[in-house]
């Protein structure tokens, strides 16, 4: 290891510009990889957050991203009834376009009961609705915007006063606006609708045997919350797709900057493996001395690529409050991980090169 360490600070220069190669294409990984799990746990924030284990909803939604479920009247005292269950709690959504700016921001109206639940998990200023059409926003839509508490947004013509802001509630793509459900039913003019119930179990209650107790009523799905969450998820895996695209794109191109790196400096040091060779330094060894030094690039380029994903994201997310970029304690991990597998696979052809490699052919050059 340290014959390696040599050979790769013999070129200084070129030592520095692989390694800031190999980090920003780990860098990119980790950012793409970010990205794909901040856009999950925006898509499935809701369910996260509320409470319950269960969620029932109209007999045929696949999902609540992209489905509307309307529950036959009377469900959710229906749902208090069934043995077993310690809260039933009616939610009405409703996708709208708030009017701010001469813009249309799409949004979804959550409609609550702020005695049983079901609204915002965590208030940034302000407080929940009380009365009227009082409405809570989101804090970063309120930034990007300049709504402040005691200011109205208007929807299809109807002024709602916003009386709060909650943090967490806003994706790359809509954001959570929460108002008291029976304005939200006097807005839809449809008084008693309700979208789906987040059911809480008693203690001792299994979640799996609540929901088949739930599912024996008439127009109704229940669902463990995994469940959905898991549905919601796969109706946006096409966006997803690009972005791990992508990663495997940078992967290939860590692999082929180390490999670069490596066999342009096997190539020039032929001699001197030769020399290694005709004192007795075996196959094995000259593959360990190659393989070492992808290794320590590796290694290297691996922990500048944390600091710097770390770094760029929280840039991200200041510049653009929008996006969520998730770097776990496992982003370490897979950045190294990552790094194994580009110096495994750049090592390919340097050590092609030095099998072939033979003594007396390097001396008579």
């Amino acid at each position: 290891m340290s014959l390696a360490a040599r050979y790769l600070l013999q070129n200084k220069t070129r030592l520095a510009l692989s390694l800031l190669g190999v980090a920003l294409a780990l860098m990119l990984i980790l950012l793409l990889d970010g990205l794909v799990r901040g856009m999950q746990r925006q898509i499935t924030v809701y369910l996260a957050n509320t409470p319950g284990s269960v969620v029932a909803t109209q007999v045929g939604v696949r999902n609540l991203a992209a489905d509307n479920s309307l529950l036959p009247p009377g469900t959710e005292d229906d749902i208090q009834k069934i043995p077993g269950v310690a809260r039933a709690i009616p939610v009405l959504s409703q996708s709208v376009f708030f009017e701010l700016h001469d813009r249309k921001i799409f949004a979804y109206l959550i409609g609550y009961d702020p005695a049983k639940g079901g609204g915002p998990w965590r208030l940034a200023q302000g407080r929940e609705p009380r009365q009227g059409r009082e409405v809570v926003v989101d804090q970063t839509l309120a930034r990007l915007h300049g709504i402040k508490v005691g200011q109205t947004v208007e929807v299809g013509g109807y002024r709602f006063p916003v009386v709060g802001l909650s943090a967490g509630t806003n994706s790359w793509m809509t954001t959570l606006v929460f108002v008291r459900k029976v304005e939200l039913e006097r807005y839809l003019l449809i008084p008693g609708l309700t979208s789906f119930v987040l059911v809480e179990p008693q203690p001792g209650v299994s979640p799996q045997i609540l929901k088949e107790r739930i599912n024996q009523l008439s127009g109704v799905t229940a669902w463990l919350k995994p469940e959905l969450m898991a549905a919601d998820l796969r109706i946006y895996e096409g966006f997803f797709q690009p972005l791990r695209l992508m990663r495997g794109i940078a992967f290939l191109v860590g692999v082929l900057v180390v490999g670069l790196v490596i066999y342009t400096a096997t190539v020039e040091r032929q001699r001197e493996y030769g020399v290694l060779k005709a004192i007795g330094a075996g196959n094995a060894r000259m593959y360990g001395l190659v393989l070492s030094q992808a290794l320590v690039m590796a290694f290297l380029g691996a922990l500048l690529a944390v600091l710097l994903a770390y770094l760029v994201a929280w840039l991200i997310m200041v510049l653009r409050p929008q996006f969520l970029v998730v770097l776990e304690p496992s982003a370490i991990l897979l950045a190294l991980l990552s790094g194994l597998g580009m110096a495994l696979l750049s090592a390919i052809a340097p050590v092609w090169v030095v099998a072939r490699l033979a003594p007396a052919e390097v001396f008579r050059r």
